[in-house]
């Protein structure tokens, strides 16, 4: 087998196509909104958001309602119960996000038990990438669409808010609002990802990516390009040696975004362990001589 049919043999099939297009979009939006995650520091809150959405998906479907309109209530459900234990004892907040998104993931498993249905709803958890269909895929475009769309309008408030938020109300910004429609965000992009790699593993997608770019550079307008190009290419590579290993595809997507990390945070050409060790090493000895 020559390298072009290497390349083209996996998309003879329409699900292998379906299954790439997904992957492209869950990995760019991800990606994007990666990068003011990393920098607020709500790596944790992204945790919380991704698994207290699985009630809310769970009961969307029962219902015949959209899953976006579940994930976003119980997204914000989620934020509003840490802020009350937090606010209201003496538990602090990581101990708070903790209590409420294992509480609320363990409901969605609850209700994923005893809730009747033609289609296997563990799919939610683990993913089912190969199993996309063309609605599936509609309904991942168009919510990535939306959530690019309003990331892209706004970077400019975002990135002031995750920066300074002071000087963001200062000149007439509301943090509040901004802080809300990032969670907002949060929810709609945990569907994105949902099909692709499921519950567990949308919090990788959701961290990784802008962790990888902000060990590659100092500015953020850079991040917002490096963060998405590397996790979609890491997508295309997951999704080819999953198929070419019988592997589980989404697993193997997140796994290629946590192997890429490493060799960033090892051999990063700035931030990386070993040249900042060798920087140290260097100035050590100028110092001595």
């Amino acid at each position: 087998m020559n390298l072009v049919d290497l390349l083209l043999d996996p998309f003879a099939y329409s699900f292998m196509t379906r299954a790439l297009a997904a992957t492209l979009i869950a990995s760019v939006v991800c990606a994007v909104l990666s990068c003011w995650l990393v920098l607020i520091g709500w790596s944790l809150m992204g945790d919380a958001v991704s698994h207290a959405v699985l009630p809310g998906v769970v009961l969307a479907y029962v219902v015949g309602a959209p899953f976006a309109i579940g994930a976003i209530i119980f997204g914000f459900l989620a934020v509003a119960l840490i802020g009350a234990v937090r606010g209201t004892s003496r538990v602090k907040e990581d101990a708070a996000i903790g209590i409420v998104f294992t509480t609320l993931f363990a409901l969605g498993l609850v209700l994923i038990s005893v809730t009747p249905s033609q289609t296997d709803l563990n799919h939610i958890i683990f993913g089912n990438l190969l199993g996309v269909s063309r609605s599936d895929l509609t309904q991942i475009a168009i919510l990535g669409a939306i959530v690019l769309a309003v990331l892209l309008a706004k970077r400019r408030d975002f990135t002031l808010y995750a920066f300074d938020r002071i000087h963001a109300h200062a000149i007439g910004l509301n943090p509040r609002m901004l802080g809300a429609t990032l969670l907002g965000l949060l929810a709609l992009t945990c569907v994105v990802a949902l099909q692709v790699v499921g519950v567990v593993l949308v919090v990788a997608m959701l961290i990784i990516p802008g962790a990888t770019a902000y060990l590659l550079t100092d500015r953020f307008g850079r991040m917002l390009l490096i963060a998405p190009a590397t996790s979609a290419a890491c997508g295309v590579v997951g999704l080819y040696v999953s198929y070419y290993q019988d592997t589980s595809p989404g697993g193997m997507v997140v796994l290629t975004q946590g192997i890429l990390f490493t060799l960033v945070y090892l051999f990063g050409p700035r931030h990386g362990l070993v040249a900042t060790r060798w920087q140290a090493r260097r100035r050590r000895a100028l110092l001595a001589g």
